[in-house]
């Protein structure tokens, strides 16, 4: 398959677009009815409204470089508000979570609370050190497809990347606001000292302290957009989806151990990512077969 070379800007609509603006629209709506329980859901509202005025400045003709790469991949930028804006719709936490019926699916699922009883079982410094290592690499994994294609100029794999890392997150994010799960990191008590003493568990724990949006475990959207983003890595690039696959694996074990969250997070997790890959795995090969056909 040859790239689509360059990063020429289009003044349509792309799919990821509509997928943007469809959330946009869902969860104005949910800030508009929680607004007299959470007044802060305004900010929602307000956000929402500036992200929509935002697009229509992407669409222009005669961007910048810089501009044309941004028109194709700010919908990853802004994740980042997206994810702040959760803890808006919950009231800042004061939403009622359902951890104790996924705590019930875990005890169901395994005999146990896995993420409590693991690290308890198998205390391990090394493991301690790779497994926050492996939940760090996330901000690494997530990105990476969609730079090694911008870097190069593989216009159509960037936004098929793009559409589904982007799908992945949206969907784990509704979840967030009308499933709210704390996870263990807030229900059980926090790990010793010595379990955490090392450069990544501090570094994790330095970057929850900075903002982490409450509510936020069930999916595990750590392990759902690392995993399709190490699916979308294979269909454009086999090479760097065979490098991604055991960093992967240790981050979906690695979110468990480290108790960030529930084993069943991670089920639900790749659940959403199979869902999406699949989605993703089959309009590759059917657009592939039709352009064949012609």
């Amino acid at each position: 398959m040859v790239p689509q070379r360059g990063m020429a800007v289009t003044r349509r609509l792309l799919p990821v677009d509509h997928l943007l603006l469809a959330y946009l629209g869902i969860t104005t709506l949910v800030a508009l009815v929680r607004m007299p329980a959470y007044p802060r859901a305004i900010g929602v509202v307000v956000a929402n409204a500036l992200i929509a005025v935002l697009l229509p400045l992407l669409l222009r003709p005669g961007l910048s470089r810089v501009a044309r790469l941004m028109r194709e991949v700010y919908p990853l930028v802004l994740l980042l508000a997206l994810y702040a804006s959760l803890d808006l719709l919950s009231g800042g936490g004061a939403a009622v979570t359902h951890d104790r019926t996924v705590q019930a699916w875990e005890q169901g699922l395994f005999g146990l609370q896995v993420s409590r009883e693991w690290r308890k079982a198998v205390p391990s410094a090394v493991l301690s050190f790779v497994l926050h290592g492996a939940y760090l690499s996330y901000y690494l994994l997530v990105p990476l497809p969609m730079a090694y294609f911008a870097w190069r100029r593989d216009l159509k794999n960037v936004r098929r990347a793009v559409f589904f890392v982007m799908a992945t997150f949206l969907a784990c994010y509704l979840a967030f606001i009308f499933f709210p799960v704390a996870g263990p990191y807030y229900e059980f008590a926090r790990p010793d000292a010595s379990f955490i003493d090392n450069l990544p568990a501090r570094l994790v724990y330095g970057t929850l302290a900075q903002g982490s949006a409450f509510g936020a475990a069930f999916p595990s959207s750590h392990v759902a957009a690392t995993v399709v983003a190490n699916i979308v890595a294979f269909q454009g690039a086999p090479r760097l989806g065979r490098w991604m696959l055991l960093p992967t694996m240790l981050l979906t074990g690695g979110v468990i151990y480290t108790q960030m969250h529930y084993a069943v997070d991670v089920l639900a997790g790749l659940l959403v990512a199979g869902v999406i890959g699949v989605v993703a795995w089959v309009t590759s090969h059917t657009t592939s077969a039709r352009r064949r056909i012609r």
